[in-house]
C-alpha cells in the first residue's frame, strides 16, 4: 500500500526526496520505497521523518 501521507507531507514542506533523506540519514531510494509502500521503515526512522515533517506517527503511518 502506497504511503501518500508521507509524500504529501514532504511536498507541503517543499522538500525533495533527496532533501528529506539527507535530513533523516537515509538514501533517496529509501524515501522513495517508503512512499511507494515497498519498504517498512523502523520506528526510529518513522520518528525522524515525523520530526522533519512536523507530523505525528498517527498522521503519517497509522492505517485507517
Amino acid at each position: 500500500m502506497k504511503n501518500l501521507k508521507v509524500k504529501f507531507a514532504r511536498m507541503e514542506k517543499d522538500l525533495s526526496q533527496i532533501e528529506l533523506a539527507k535530513r533523516v540519514g537515509v538514501t533517496r531510494q529509501t524515501i522513495g520505497m517508503i512512499e511507494a509502500g515497498d519498504y517498512n521503515p523502523t520506528l526510529k526512522l518513522c520518528i525522524a521523518i515525523c520530526k522533519e515533517l512536523d507530523k505525528t506517527l498517527n498522521d503519517l503511518f497509522w492505517e485507517e
